[in-house]
């Protein structure tokens, strides 16, 4: 399945249904007065985020949506039928944004989260809604209101619990590879990943931990404005708790330093808190690497301010188990610290109240 995770749609909602003129007729009944009923609702449009999705694809070449329009009233003052709403399923983690893509209309962070964008229009009043003590027989029925329509843009944000980050061929593809069922394209050529991957990374058997980590394309200096691949798919980690940070050792201990500071750069520029975020740094491809040189890279980075410093392979596996606990740690850190922030700002504020 290709992975697409940015795509303008357009929607619209279900016009209401007419009202009718209609007279009740009856043999025994001279003067049977208007009966005629309302239209029925349009449909909405409902967005609906929903478990198993994890890309846009289906929106490629189905980019119309419309709502059915409500039933027309019918005569014995009978309503119309309501349409049933429109429910577009989208992937958690995708962000619904207006025509210009600066506002956020809507986030659908979690699988069940449900939002209706466009209401349906009303039905229209039959001439039985306008019997009075005056206007005994009134021919006279509204049509339904119409529908809303917008063209949006769906933009999908992966759901992950640790990205990582670095340069091209820095080894994300393949610790991924190594650490977990997914299988990412992996060569020895820049710019490999052209679109990000997950996997399920299980810590102590299937009884154990377990965590998801987002592979992102490799950063460049520059990437800011455009270059190599830019930075449109840094928004994936936006929402990731950690980030793991993968440097070449193969580039020496000046060439470690230079990588780590120019994605750091980019992640700054970037913004949206991610230079913020709990990083862990890890020294890629110690199977290449003398004990002499690992050391030099490590303490290198140590010096330029680089923290939690592990040194890896994913060849021959040194390291992976301690750096995946600590990312694993970190995660859960992030967890109850957000869990706690709601409950401190309660009991925070209960006094000022009581007052």
């Amino acid at each position: 399945m290709k992975f697409l995770d940015q795509v303008k749609i357009y929607v619209r909602s279900g016009g209401g249904g007419d009202g009718v003129v209609a007279f009740r007729r009856e043999k025994f009944l001279e003067f049977g007065g208007p009966d005629g009923g309302d239209g029925g609702k349009g449909g909405d449009i409902v967005f609906e985020a929903e478990e198993g999705l994890n890309t846009l694809i289906d929106f490629r070449y189905h980019q119309h949506f419309r709502a059915k329009k409500g039933g027309n009233g019918a005569g014995a003052n009978r309503t119309g039928r309501s349409a049933p709403d429109l429910v577009i399923r989208l992937p958690p983690g995708t962000e619904i944004l207006d025509e210009d893509g600066t506002a956020l209309l809507a986030d659908l962070r979690e699988a069940g989260s449900r939002v209706s964008l466009l209401p349906g229009g009303d039905g229209g009043f039959g001439n039985s809604h306008f019997r009075s003590a005056t206007n005994r027989a009134p021919r006279r029925a509204t049509k339904g209101f119409p529908g809303q329509e917008r063209w949006v843009w769906l933009r999908l944000k992966l759901i992950a619990d640790v990205g990582l980050v670095g340069l091209p061929n820095a080894g994300k593809s393949t610790l991924l590879a190594a650490v977990s069922r997914a299988k990412p394209k992996i060569a020895d050529y820049p710019f490999t990943t052209l679109h990000p991957a997950l996997g399920v990374v299980e810590i102590g058997g299937g009884a154990g931990e377990r965590f998801v980590l987002a592979d992102i394309p490799g950063l460049i200096r520059g990437a800011h404005v455009g270059a190599g691949l830019g930075t449109r798919f840094l928004g994936h980690v936006e929402r990731a708790k950690v980030l793991v940070h993968l440097v070449d050792g193969t580039a020496g201990a000046r060439g470690a330093v230079e990588a780590w500071r120019a994605v750091r750069a980019e992640l700054a520029a970037y913004g949206a808190g991610l230079a913020e975020k709990p990083e862990i740094v890890a020294l890629t491809k110690a199977d290449l690497l003398d004990g002499r040189k690992a050391a030099a890279g490590r303490r290198a980075l140590e010096r330029a301010g680089a923290g939690c410093l592990f040194v890896i392979s994913a060849l021959s596996g040194a390291g992976i188990a301690e750096l995946l606990a600590a990312a694993a740690a970190a995660a859960r850190a992030v967890t109850a610290e957000a869990a706690a922030a709601p409950a401190a700002e309660a009991a925070g504020t209960k006094p000022a109240t009581a007052a």
